[in-house]
């Protein structure tokens, strides 16, 4: 094993250890918070004017059903809001082998193919969506299969989109070790959401191997397990920084589900106490002021 080890190591994957993270944002900070699950622009309105209420910062907001079943109004109407507020929009890629003809993915074994895209057309379809959300000044994009996230990471790069756009890996790719965080790094990720039961050393251990923000659930609906880590919360920010602290996921039923309005206002409650919890065991970590944050484009 000694061979395994120090050959990863001089690759840049090193044996984790519980050293304190010294990576921050750009301003400094060691964490932010994001909300799930905003479907819709009513939802994420009440979701802002729940934020202002309770004088609780959100750094992003994230939409998970997908671009293609929002209209252009309703795409506007959320950048538009997200501007207003000065906080990030992440929209979902629609296509995936749950929404296309698929019956495998809707088997107990086909379930691992997750959100991924199946064939050439689907590809296309994905990336058309993605132009579609860039037109209309969205900069933050949730990716689901790997492939399509190196095909966008190009097209940035080659000008075919906007170079400010960021895309987001997330939790339904299966990730969850420092090798695979440092590909999706490689390939074009800005944002990596490994899976969402990784311990803290585990998580220590992919900070070590990518710059990136690594984005982690601090609780989760029912379909992903139900598990709520607020009391770890002060270890994820200690160890991984700089982080995501994905927060509210239990008012869901599942992924995809559609928040009301009152449920957006229950999402801020989640965010308050992960907040106190914060100050509580660690009150001198640095919540990020919000400085290079993916803001839409106005069109």
């Amino acid at each position: 094993m000694e061979e395994t080890r120090r050959y990863l190591n001089s690759i840049g994957i090193g044996e984790p250890h519980l050293a304190e993270s010294e990576k921050r944002f750009g301003d400094g900070g060691q964490y932010r918070f994001e909300v799930p699950g905003i479907q819709k622009p009513g939802a994420m309105r009440v979701l802002i004017d729940a934020m202002e209420e309770n004088d609780v910062k959100v750094h992003r907001i994230t939409q998970t059903k997908g671009i293609m079943l929002l209209t252009d109004t309703e795409i506007q109407e959320m950048v538009d809001l997200a501007l207003d507020a000065g906080v990030e929009l992440f929209l979902s890629v629609g296509p995936r082998a749950t929404y296309d003809t698929s019956a495998s993915a809707r088997t107990p074994e086909g379930a691992r193919i997750g959100y991924r895209l199946r064939g050439y057309d689907n590809l296309v379809y994905a990336v058309e969506d993605v132009r579609r959300a860039a037109d209309l000044g969205v900069r933050g994009i949730v990716v689901y299969d790997e492939g399509l996230l190196w095909v966008l990471g190009r097209m940035r790069g080659d000008g075919e989109l906007p170079g400010d756009m960021h895309f987001k890996v997330s939790a339904h790719c299966g990730h969850g070790n420092p090798a695979s965080a440092r590909l999706l790094q490689d390939i074009g990720a800005d944002s990596i959401n490994p899976v969402r039961d990784l311990q803290v050393p585990m998580l220590a251990s992919i900070r070590q191997a990518v710059d990136v923000s690594i984005d982690v659930h601090t609780e989760n609906p029912r379909s992903s397990g139900g598990f709520i880590r607020h009391y770890e919360v002060p270890d994820i920010i200690r160890y991984a920084s700089p982080v995501y602290l994905k927060t509210g996921g239990s008012v869901a039923g599942h992924h995809g589900w559609d928040t009301t309005e009152s449920q957006a206002r229950e999402r801020i409650r989640q965010v308050v106490l992960v907040r106190d919890m914060i100050e509580r065991y660690y009150p001198e970590a640095v919540l990020s002021s919000g400085g290079e944050l993916a803001l839409p484009s106005r069109r």
